[in-house]
């Protein structure tokens, strides 16, 4: 069964703010996070379920393009789907929307399956390939 996407609503707050008036650039990387956390709950796939498969997943790559700012009250909406699976890496597509229906930043974001012993890249499971569907 392939993974659907998923949502994740946040306000954006005053403490995310910098001395331009709108959400600093790193705040992004934050949502995006947060995104992917929704996402893997959403799946079923806790940090203990990966742990008892022996596996951690590590980030290794964020390609990241900041269209339009947000400004403190936005009602932003994290979006988070599938793009590619190879052997031990895969790909997910993230985008940040405002309350206006506008793009504010889109994402790629490459994690690898990494063994908790051997702390080195390992094929991804099952459970998180299934997710990939026809890729």
């Amino acid at each position: 069964m392939a993974g659907k996407e998923i949502a994740l609503d946040i306000i954006v707050r005053s403490t995310e703010i910098d001395v331009n008036g709108h959400v600093n650039n790193a705040k992004y990387l934050e949502y995006l996070e947060w995104g992917r956390e929704e996402w893997y709950e959403q799946h079923d796939l806790h940090y203990d379920k990966f742990e008892a498969m022996g596996v951690n997943t590590v980030t290794v790559n964020i390609n990241i393009n900041y269209k339009h700012e947000c400004l403190q009250g936005d009602k932003l909406t994290i979006k988070t789907r599938p793009e590619k699976i190879g052997r031990t890496s895969y790909v997910l597509k993230q985008e940040i929307w405002n309350q206006n229906g506008v793009l504010c930043a889109d994402a790629l974001v490459t994690s690898v399956a990494m063994g908790i012993e051997t702390r080195k890249s390992t094929e991804v499971p099952a459970e998180l390939r299934g997710l990939f569907g026809a890729y």
